[in-house]
């Protein structure tokens, strides 16, 4: 692709970038590909190369998305998107039979799965993870499975464990879940071992009626906000408000009646005035 005037192109490349991102934004990786391609023929770009790495991840092209990322890294060494990259496939890649672990690619969660809802949603560590070459494909938005095994809430993506839900969560859900409830899941952060997954309560049984899934979530923002709107201060406030209303024409008949017994002696209603 020859280059026009940098107004041009510029313009080109912004159009492109946008282009990029509104198909990665819909899953269509294939046609992300092809269009951070077309932005790179104008010239290297940092983002670009770390787009092209992600469209080309997400179609299981582990050995060109690491050219991709390492081409970012090349532009900008503190690029921690490519950096982190870069370190997650080269392990990808590493193992002894160059294959990756579990069956095909990880599925991605739905968006509502994002969505916070009070008391129906939270957040949770993974622990006891795996090692790191059973990490290394696992990106922000693939499903995980609940499954109990035990007293333990186990998370897993396809048919890999990836760790036990934190107990301090685990133990309730795992109840919950004997009770006839049931979760989704997806993974939010992974970094290095650390994993953390927010949970989404998809159904609760009738068994568990009132029972909320996640109490800490409706309790913090309970004391912040719901005490203060329809509790007793902002009523008592308006109390105070009334009263003082009602207490203003009495002060002020108050002035009017002492009036007269000043103005009987003006001198001493001066001396009064200069006294301060």
């Amino acid at each position: 692709m020859t280059l026009g005037d940098p107004e041009t192109t510029m313009r080109q490349r912004r159009q492109l970038a946008d282009t990029a991102i509104s198909q990665a934004t819909r899953g269509e990786w294939e046609a992300a590909v092809e269009t951070n391609r077309q932005l790179l023929e104008l010239g290297p770009d940092t983002d670009g190369y770390n787009r092209l790495g992600k469209a080309l991840a997400e179609l299981g092209r582990h050995g060109e998305a690491l050219e991709a990322y390492e081409s970012a890294l090349e532009r900008d060494a503190t690029n921690r998107i490519a950096e982190r990259n870069v370190a997650r496939l080269r392990v990808l890649l590493g193992g002894a039979d160059g294959s990756s672990p579990g069956n095909g690619k990880p599925e991605k969660a739905s968006a509502a799965d994002f969505i916070e809802e009070m008391g129906k949603t939270g957040h949770a560590r993974v622990i006891n993870v795996g090692p790191a070459r059973q990490l290394a494909p696992l990106s922000p938005g693939d499903t995980v499975e609940l499954r109990l095994e035990g007293d333990l809430l186990v998370a897993r993506v396809g048919e890999v464990e990836i760790g036990q839900v934190e107990p301090r969560v685990g133990a309730r859900i795992g109840k919950l879940m004997k009770g006839g409830n049931r979760y989704e899941a997806a993974i939010t952060v992974v970094n290095g071992d650390e994993v953390r997954i927010i949970i989404r309560e998809a159904f609760a049984h009738p068994d568990n009626f009132g029972k909320v899934s996640f109490p800490g979530s409706v309790g913090a923002r309970g004391t912040d906000v719901r005490p203060y709107m329809k509790g007793s201060a902002l009523r008592y406030d308006d109390e105070e408000e009334s009263e003082e209303l009602e207490e203003e024409p009495e002060e002020v008949e108050e002035l009017d009646t002492s009036l007269p017994e000043f103005s009987a002696e003006p001198e001493l209603e001066e001396e009064l005035l200069e006294e301060p």
